[in-house]
């Protein structure tokens, strides 16, 4: 009985290296994921969620870990864990910057609400991340996360992972945050410039009007309106970004294999 146990124990204990840089990959990609790994969701939701994605795939997946490697295998799971989570969540940042900006533009920048994800936010930004979540868990690419990050493990076996070509990816997503947030606050941006401009005429043909009396509500108004037309805008921005969501990542593992 004895040596029954104790080989039952040898045989458990061979997985416990593999569980543990599995959870160290899902852990790193869960906490940066929109939703599932926002600090609104309690803690131990997004702890249970990474163990039991770890113990679902310890069985069919293998590390080769030497003991002098490990220290570097640890750091190659946080990178790529990293770099797949960024992939999802510079998306809500452009989201959360676009509507800085447009809160900025319209005179509503001192509303000032608390976003668990992004700190202290605009309520016009506080909006485009609720809707960008919805259309995210509309569009069901939190499949698609998940699909990609089961397969990675596939693509890219455990530490097998070449960091030099993440970081070119990891900066090419950097930039491409500010070009999606410009394309977002575009519509309500240029009409309220426009409008500035205009008003600009009327107080040179009228000097003695209060200017900033007349302004401040009339872009204000007009700014809501160019939020609520140009929903269809957003509405096909975050289609296609998230519709290349998982082309990205297969395309992150891919070079991380190289």
């Amino acid at each position: 009985m004895d040596q029954a146990l104790i080989q039952e124990i040898k045989e458990f204990s061979q997985y416990i290296p593999n569980f543990m840089f599995i959870l160290l990959r899902s852990s790193i990609l869960i906490s940066l994921l929109p939703v599932i790994g926002g600090k609104q969701m309690p803690k131990q939701f997004r702890l249970g969620l990474a163990v039991m994605i770890s113990i679902l795939l310890t069985p069919v997946v293998q590390f080769e870990i030497a003991e002098h490697s490990i220290p570097l295998l640890v750091m190659k799971e946080v990178l790529i864990g990293l770099a797949l989570g960024l992939t999802v969540r510079f998306i809500f940042m452009a989201v959360n910057m676009a509507g800085q900006f447009i809160s900025y533009t319209m005179g509503m920048s001192m509303a000032q609400v608390f976003n668990p994800d992004m700190g202290q936010s605009t309520s016009i930004a506080e909006v485009y991340g609720i809707m960008a979540m919805l259309f995210f868990l509309i569009l069901d690419a939190h499949h698609d996360l998940i699909y990609v990050f089961v397969k990675s493990f596939e693509m890219l076996p455990g530490g097998d992972v070449n960091v030099q070509a993440l970081v070119p990816v990891v900066l090419s997503m950097m930039s491409g945050l500010f070009v999606l947030a410009l394309k977002i606050c575009a519509p309500v941006t240029v009409g309220v410039l426009i409008s500035h401009l205009m008003t600009g005429f009327l107080y040179k043909a009228a000097p003695q009007m209060n200017i900033f009396f007349v302004t401040m509500p009339l872009n204000i108004f007009l700014g809501f309106l160019l939020i609520i037309l140009s929903i269809p805008v957003f509405e096909y921005l975050m289609g296609v970004k998230f519709s290349d969501m998982r082309s990205e990542m297969v395309k992150i593992v891919s070079l991380a294999r190289g």
